[in-house]
């Protein structure tokens, strides 16, 4: 392993084990939710904006994420690139700006910035329709939001619907010396 891997894993390492604004934000201005069907992962991402010099900019950013670590080392770094960015500016940021604090991701975790990327961008178009007064769906949204029943925490959270049944989540401590790990 190269220094430069070494060292993007220790980043993420680090990020995951502190993330920045992870967490609901009962306040929002505008909120966006995207899923990975390659992974299960789900995240969602809370904008608050504020005006600054003139201007609307993103004030704070929180995030959820139900699945990959490194989904969520990724909306962390993001969350505090986007403070003070304006809509237009936070539009142009691509999931590569959005995980380079991290150093280059893994060929097999890009879809984390991708995720971080889309949920950005649907909070942003919803804050855009609202400010026009729109109230319609884009028409090509970046990747659809998973209804809440179709996700695995959907359905232990919410009511039961289509035939699956709602029931409480058990966590079970594997000893690794059964486990082979």
């Amino acid at each position: 392993m190269s220094s430069e891997d070494t060292a993007t894993e220790d980043r993420i390492r680090d990020a995951i084990a502190n993330p920045k604004n992870m967490g609901e934000m009962a306040d929002a201005d505008a909120v966006g939710t995207v899923g990975s069907p390659d992974c299960g992962d789900m995240l969602r991402m809370w904008l608050k904006f504020s005006e600054k010099d003139g201007r609307k900019v993103i004030d704070r950013a929180s995030f959820q994420s139900f699945g990959c670590q490194t989904a969520i080392a990724v909306a962390s770094v993001a969350t505090e690139l986007l403070a003070g960015k304006s809509i237009e500016e936070a539009m142009k940021l691509e999931a590569n700006d959005l995980s380079s604090p991290l150093g280059a991701l893994p060929p097999m975790k890009i879809h984390c910035g991708q995720m971080v990327e889309g949920a950005l961008r649907e909070a942003l178009e919803a804050e855009e329709r609202a400010k026009s007064g729109e109230s319609m769906a884009p028409e090509t949204p970046i990747q659809p939001s998973i209804p809440a029943d179709s996700t695995l925490l959907g359905r232990i959270s919410g009511p039961p619907t289509g035939g699956v049944s709602g029931g409480k989540l058990r966590v079970v401590k594997l000893d690794p010396a059964e486990t082979g790990d």
